[in-house]
């Protein structure tokens, strides 16, 4: 563009924007120019047109690279007086150190310098004073917009946040500010309910993952809590599996007496719990003992039995054993006189009284089965157990429970073997048990339970083991698949190095994998 006066503009303008470099390499070839030859194009104007002839778009930081790279240990220096609020920025130039919107941005965070608002974070005793821009701020959250930017916006300097833990407020900030999820197991619960309340739907989605991967029978029951609070259904169904096939473990948790009187009550009325109604009995005494330390009261027979108010009734006492009930239940002091009279008479008497209790037991899991083998025989040499080790290898595609396995017995009459089995992932023993079966002498499979069942995750390939001692023949299994459909669930085996005794995916012991889904 040239002025009234014959200036191009706009070749001015963007030669005064170059770097110095370019700058003195135009100079130079201006010098070496004849006078002659001002109604061409300056030469700095060219060299102008030759960047701009680019087909394709860059960034300035690909355009005008720096000779020395930052090192990796400034940023991180950054990084790291960012998050102790110690920001101090030394370098005057410091948008040049980072090529990226996304790295200058994440300066910002915890950052005094240019901070237009500040958050008082956390309660009364451990406040915390974070430094905040307006308008990054907004671009991350519709509340924060609101909160600066809406109609009943605020012109304050400093907003007070009590019921947000400041690791967790931070956590979000970071999020904001340089687009990078940093999750603990600490902290994701107080993140989630930040990220939700700022409504920040990508930073939840996450924090819900994070819970998902982690979740197992010693925090089931406080995640299902929390996930009823935040509204997250598919967080629940996953908490309420967990709960159901590892029932006894969820329940003699320390979580479990975390929770609040409506999701005892939740699990109390649970159908589909798979534990003795003995354990859910002494778990609920052991939440009344918590609660009553939480509400500040005695620890007493009275105030446990007040707190547990009609709850008591959602246990199905009679459905215990008369052994659970006359050594446990009828002794705790928490039933009545009258009660425990009655639950008496309901054991024994032909006429039965009323009680205020469920009689009817709760259904619990039906186990499945996987069976990998077409078909099974035996054979006057085969198979023998002499202290050594049948194991294979297995995955699945969806979380289940492993409960147990099915074993063949003996093909020569009937027998009894003893079993110790094993579940390992990866060398690391997840569950084992030692028992013992009978065989009739049929060609039919008979179970061996672990202890508690055994979450397995999908996709990650467990080892499967048996030691037998016994009868020194017994069916064994052929044609064997290495993949099989079990309802919605599908298995895949392979053979294992750890097996010493012949079992492979074609042939072997193991027969069958018993498990929830």
């Amino acid at each position: 563009m040239v002025d009234a006066k014959g200036r191009n503009m706009k070749c001015l303008t963007f030669f005064l924007m170059l770097p110095e470099s370019v700058k003195s390499r135009s100079s130079k070839s201006s010098k070496k120019s004849s006078p002659s030859s001002s109604s061409k194009l300056p030469p700095v104007c060219y060299e102008i047109i030759t960047l701009k002839t680019k087909k394709k778009k860059k960034m300035s930081g690909e355009i005008f690279p720096t000779k020395k790279p930052v090192p990796a240990t400034t940023v991180q220096q950054y990084q790291q007086q960012n998050l102790n609020n110690n920001n101090t920025i030394q370098n005057c130039n410091w948008q040049g150190l980072y090529s990226t919107i996304r790295e200058r941005n994440a300066v910002m965070f915890n950052n005094e310098l240019m901070a237009d608002i500040h958050f008082l974070v956390g309660p009364s005793r451990g406040v915390q004073r974070l430094p905040g821009h307006r308008y990054v701020l907004a671009v991350g959250s519709s509340v924060f917009h609101a909160m600066f930017y809406g109609e009943l916006a605020e012109n304050k300097d400093e907003i007070r946040i009590p019921d947000v833990e400041p690791a967790a407020f931070l956590a979000m900030l970071k999020y904001i500010y340089c687009d990078e999820i940093d999750l603990s197991a600490d902290t994701v619960l107080a993140t989630l309910y930040a990220a939700k309340k700022y409504i920040v739907p990508h930073l939840a989605r996450a924090c819900v993952n994070f819970l998902e991967t982690s979740l197992s029978a010693k925090n089931a029951c406080v995640l299902l809590s929390q996930s009823c609070l935040f509204e997250e259904p598919d967080l629940t169904q996953r908490c309420w599996e967990v709960i159901d096939a590892q029932a006894e473990l969820a329940l003699k948790s320390e979580g479990f007496c975390d929770i609040d009187v409506t999701t005892l009550e939740s699990i109390l009325r649970r159908e589909t719990l798979n534990a003795k109604e003995i354990v859910v009995f002494e778990a609920a005494l052991n939440w009344a003992e918590a609660e009553c330390q939480r509400q500040e009261l005695t620890v007493s027979i009275d105030n446990k039995r007040k707190v547990l108010g009609k709850a008591v009734f959602l246990i199905r006492v009679p459905t215990m054993g008369l052994d659970d009930f006359a050594n446990s239940a009828a002794q705790s002091g928490v039933l009545t006189l009258n009660e425990t009279n009655d639950i008496f008479l309901w054991y024994t008497a032909a006429k039965k009284p009323e009680l205020q209790f469920a009689c009817k037991p709760r259904k619990g899991l039906t186990p499945q089965r996987c069976h990998r083998f077409q078909s099974c025989a035996y054979r006057s040499n085969q198979w023998r157990y002499r202290g050594r080790c049948d194991s294979i290898q297995f995955a699945v595609d969806k979380r289940v429970f492993i409960a147990g396995f099915g074993l063949y017995g003996s093909s020569c009459g009937s027998a009894e073997y003893s079993a110790k089995i094993e579940l390992k992932r990866q060398g690391v023993l997840l569950g084992q048990n030692l028992s013992k079966y009978f065989s009739d002498g049929s060609s039919n499979t008979f179970p061996v339970w672990f202890e508690y069942p055994v979450q397995i995750e999908p996709d990650t390939f467990y080892t499967a083991s048996v030691v037998l001692d016994g009868n020194e023949l017994s069916y064994f299994g052929q044609e064997g698949m290495t993949e099989v459909q079990c309802g919605k669930v599908t298995f895949q085996f392979q053979c294992s190095s750890d097996s010493t005794n012949g079992t492979g995916v074609q042939g072997g012991q193991i027969p069958e994998l018993i498990f929830y889904a």
